[in-house]
Formats: C-alpha cells, sequence, structure tokens
C-alpha cells in the first residue's frame, strides 16, 4: 500500500487550518487518516506548525512519500534534515514570547506619571495666542540682544581712551 504524508485541509472558508495526516495515496483529500502527526495554521501571525518529529521520523523511515508543502514544513522544523542528513539549519522561528499585560500597563502608568500632561493641553488650547505671545517673547529678546554689543563696544573704547 502506497502511503503518502500530506495536509489535511480544515476550517472555514479564508481561514485554512491544516493537519499533517499519513494516509493512504489513494483517499480523498480530507479522507480518513492513518495517522495524525502534526498541524499548521497558516494564518496565524507567525504561522503556528507543530510536527511530532519522532512519529514524522517513523513514517519517513517506512517509505511515505511527503508531498511538496509537508517537505517544505519538515525543512522548516528540521525533521527533513533529520531524515535526509542534511547540516543546513531548519528555518524554524521561535514563537514570540507573549507580552504581560499586567507588566505594560503598570509601565505605562508609570510613564504616564513621570510626564505632565497638562503642557501639552495648554498649548493645543491656547492656539493663536500662544503663537503671538511667542511672536512678542522674541521681539523683546532680539533688542535686548543687539543692545548687548553695543554696551561691550563702550567699555572698550574708554580703555583705548
Amino acid at each position: 500500500m502506497a502511503v503518502k504524508i500530506r495536509l489535511k485541509r480544515l476550517g472555514k472558508i479564508r481561514s485554512p487550518h491544516y493537519r499533517i495526516v499519513v494516509m493512504d495515496a489513494r483517499a480523498k483529500r480530507d479522507g480518513r487518516a492513518i495517522e495524525e502527526i502534526g498541524l499548521y495554521h497558516p494564518k496565524n501571525d507567525p504561522s503556528v506548525i507543530r510536527v511530532n518529529s519522532e512519529r514524522a521520523q517513523y513514517w519517513l523511515g517506512v517509505g511515505a512519500q511527503p508531498t511538496e508543502a509537508v517537505v517544505a514544513i519538515f525543512k522548516r522544523t528540521g525533521d527533513w534534515q533529520k531524515f535526509s542528513g542534511d547540516t543546513s539549519p531548519s528555518g524554524v522561528d521561535p514563537q514570540p514570547p507573549r507580552p504581560d499585560k499586567v507588566a505594560i500597563f503598570n509601565a505605562a502608568l508609570a510613564e504616564a506619571d513621570d510626564q505632565p500632561a497638562t503642557s501639552a493641553i495648554s498649548k493645543a488650547k491656547k492656539g493663536k495666542k500662544a503663537e503671538a505671545e511667542a511672536a512678542e517673547e522674541a521681539a523683546v529678546e532680539a533688542p535686548a540682544e543687539v543692545e548687548a554689543p553695543a554696551e561691550a563696544e563702550a567699555p572698550a573704547k574708554a580703555e583705548e581712551a
């Protein structure tokens, strides 16, 4: 009996979930499987791939032929490299750890306590008045800077005389 390792599709329309199964080559795509050896959920981010490596190695060892899609999954998990003796590294990206929601909330709360929120709000409310005041302050500071060099020159002239 010819045995294949292939994907069995589950899930709704546009939301596929696959089981990696061992089946008779003549069976339907979603027919009865001899054994289920893994899962593949491509729509999750990052996609979920779980393979029972021991059973996959057994079925590959007894001559089960994997489909191209299953070979690609086995390469990602490193099972194909074990079977074929290839030394290239597997391409599995580890699942990132889920962030602790309480820790994120506490960090955001502490950050909010450190920064005063009133300055940004008050400037936004003033709008044109704040711009006018800033322009007046700049005008007052500019003549003061111009007068300062003139005063500095006066003592220098007095020293020369």
